[in-house]
């Protein structure tokens, strides 16, 4: 239980510095150089509950790169569609992709796949790590 709760941390930390960092970059394309990142107190436990993913971590630990961090990208294309869905349902959803014309129900956005992919194998290498 121990390892789980540090797992859990660690993940929800990690996705939520990678979704600051995320949205702060992405104020460049309006020009504001405050680079102002931001996040929702409801993606801590979404990200933190990547640690579930990590038995699937060390079972693909072998496989070529491409599939294990596609499989991570759809892996995590199923998290958010069902905690997206399951928020939207009573208005609590932090973000919204109806203007992206690559969204599937508004709570995934598919051209975000080599976002998810990386931070997949990130997150491989966080829980997974080689010895």
């Amino acid at each position: 239980m121990k390892k789980f709760v540090k797992s859990f941390l660690q993940c929800g930390f990690l996705g939520w510095s990678l979704e600051i960092l995320f949205t702060a970059l992405g104020s460049l394309r309006q020009r504001d150089l405050k680079l102002r990142g931001q996040t929702s107190l409801w993606m801590f436990p979404i990200y933190g509950s990547v640690c579930l993913l990590t038995p699937i971590f060390r079972l693909l630990r072998k496989i070529p790169v491409f599939f294990r961090g596609s499989v991570y990208a759809l892996c995590i294309f199923s998290g958010e569609y069902l905690t997206g869905s399951l928020l939207a349902r009573h208005d609590f959803c932090p973000w919204n992709y109806e203007r992206s014309r690559w969204n599937i129900h508004e709570v995934v956005r598919l051209d975000y796949f080599p976002n998810w992919f990386l931070a997949g194998l990130l997150f491989e290498r966080l829980l997974a790590p080689n010895k």
